[in-house]
Parts: C-alpha cells; structure tokens; sequence
C-alpha cells in the first residue's frame, strides 16, 4: 500500500514538472510572437515615414540600408517562432477550463460577455499585483523619517519653547546679526514681555518687526520720513513701493519660520530684510532696468538676496 501510494505521488510530481516545462514553453513562444508583431509594427511605420528630403542620395541609401536590417531581424525572429511552435507538445485534452466552460453554454446574450470580461479582470489583478509588489519594494528601500516604516512608532514631541524666552532674548539675538553699516534696532515692548523691533536701515525704510516669544507675527514696512511707532504698527505706508515691499516682507517671513529652530529663522529674516538697503540703487539682474512700472526691484531673493522686479522673478 505504502509503494502504490509512493509510486503516485512519484507520477504526479513527474506530471507537474511536465506541465511547467509546457507551460514555459508557451510563455517563450508567446514573448516571441510578441516581439516579431513589435518588430513588424515598427517597419511599416519606418516605411510610411519615408526619408527627409536633404541629401536625396545619401538618405535613399541610410533608408534602404536600415530597412534590410530590420526586415533581415524578422526573417530571424521568424524563424525562432516557428521553431518554437514546432517544439511544442498538442495537450492530449483540451485544457481545463474550470467553471468558467460553462459559460459558452450560456444562451442569454447578456451572460454571453462574461467570460472575456473575466479574462480582463485577471490581467487587471495580475498588473495591479506586479505594480504592488514594485511599490513594496521601493517604500522598503526609503530611508525617509516620514515612511511608513516608523507609523507604528510613537513621535516624540519636539520642545517647543518659542512663546518662552528671557526678554532680553531679541535684543541679543539682533545684536549678533551682521547688519550692513547705517542700519539700527529700537527694541521695545508695547505689549508685555513680547518684543517689537524697528529697524531703520540706513536712509531707505524702517521696518517694524512685532515677535510673539522669538516668532515672527507681523511686519510692517514705511518710508524713512515716515513715522513709525507702537501706536500705528498696523497703519500701511502711503508710498506704493513701501506697500510693495510690504508685502515681499509678508512672504519671506513665511518662508523663513522654523518655530523648531526660531533663532535661526529671525536671523535669516533680518539678513534679507537688510538686503534693502540699496532698493533704489541696484538695477534687476533680470531685465538690468533700475524702473518698471513706476516701480524699483522690490523683490530680493530668497537665498541669493538679488533684487527682481516683480514681473522680473516670475519670468
């Protein structure tokens, strides 16, 4: 009992392996027929695209010359099909099929389609598993902190100690700020322990910078005859270029806030804010125009402080 039992495990193993070396073959016949349709299908379109007309001689030949090449490689690639057509073993019976064979039977018109559209669904399956295994492949490989290998981990709370600083914090901060020559801080505290800085630079503008802790939260940018006090830090200025600055100014001061590193984010804002300090005698290093639109380059750069027109950076 136990030989009869060894013996026809020994068959079906045999059988398996039978059938996957058919199975390979067909795959391999298959990805030549497909190769030799790609083949022909890029022949006939180097056929109707023809040749240029410059050098009616020299491109006839470089035509004629890579049209024999590409049809000597279908002959070849021919060839390879056939033989492996021939190499094929006829299935004894027809392949089994599963349920699915039932659905020819069926004589209602709407059940007719099923089956094709079962055969797109697998290959549908069939890519979408190719295309997840790809992508579990590549997240496994990102050695991002924000993958989604460490979700799983708990974050820890970075210290967040910006609303808290010793209040003479600002002024020691600005003061170890290289500022151009000319330029120069009040610091002042209108509303408590939160600071309010107003640089003048040179004879150009003044800039009102209100903190919150060692934040950002507003700017304000006036004219240098214009006043500018605790008492009007929300007023515009009344020169359109100051307005325009202004609002540049609001721009920056959003790129620049870190709350995680806010020394660092005050210091990189008052540097391009001191940029300013030629607005009216630095042409724009795109157009090389000191003036476009009744307007000075109000714009300076975020990295290298090059001062743009507005239009100018755009472009």
């Amino acid at each position: 009992m136990m030989q009869h039992c060894q013996l026809q495990c020994i068959d079906q193993s045999i059988d398996c392996g039978v059938a996957r070396m058919q199975m390979d073959k067909l795959n391999q016949t298959l990805t030549a027929v497909k190769n030799l349709r790609s083949n022909v299908r890029q022949c006939f379109e180097h056929l109707a695209d023809g040749t240029d007309g410059e050098g009616i001689d020299e491109s006839r030949n470089k035509f004629v010359h890579d049209f024999q090449d590409r049809f000597g490689a279908i002959n070849s690639q021919l060839r390879e099909v056939e033989q492996l057509i021939n190499g094929l073993q006829v299935p004894p019976t027809a392949y089994h099929l599963g349920n699915t064979t039932f659905l020819a039977q069926e004589t209602s018109q709407d059940r007719q389609a099923l089956y094709p559209q079962l055969v797109n669904s697998y290959k549908w399956i069939d890519k979408v598993h190719d295309h997840s295994i790809l992508a579990f492949n590549n997240l496994n490989q990102n050695t991002l902190r924000r993958s989604y290998n460490y979700c799983s981990q708990k974050r820890q709370r970075l210290p967040f100690s910006s609303f808290n600083n010793d209040p003479d914090h600002i002024d020691k901060l600005l003061s170890e700020i290289n500022h151009p020559p000319h330029t120069s801080y009040k610091v002042f505290r209108p509303f408590g322990s939160n600071a309010v800085a107003i640089v003048t630079i040179s004879n150009v503008l003044k800039a009102a910078i209100v903190f919150k802790g060692v934040l950002i939260e507003w700017v304000t940018i006036k004219g240098y005859d214009e006043t500018l006090e605790h008492d009007d830090l929300w007023a515009e200025s009344r020169y359109e270029v100051f307005r325009k600055v202004q609002e540049h100014a609001h721009s920056a001061m959003l790129h620049f806030f870190s709350p995680t590193l806010p020394d660092l984010a005050v210091k990189s804002y008052v540097t391009w804010l001191n940029s300013h300090i030629k607005l009216f005698l630095e042409p724009c290093k795109r157009c090389s125009k000191y003036i476009a639109n009744g307007l000075p380059p109000t714009w300076r750069d975020l990295r290298t402080l090059e001062p743009f027109h507005e239009d100018c950076r755009n472009s």
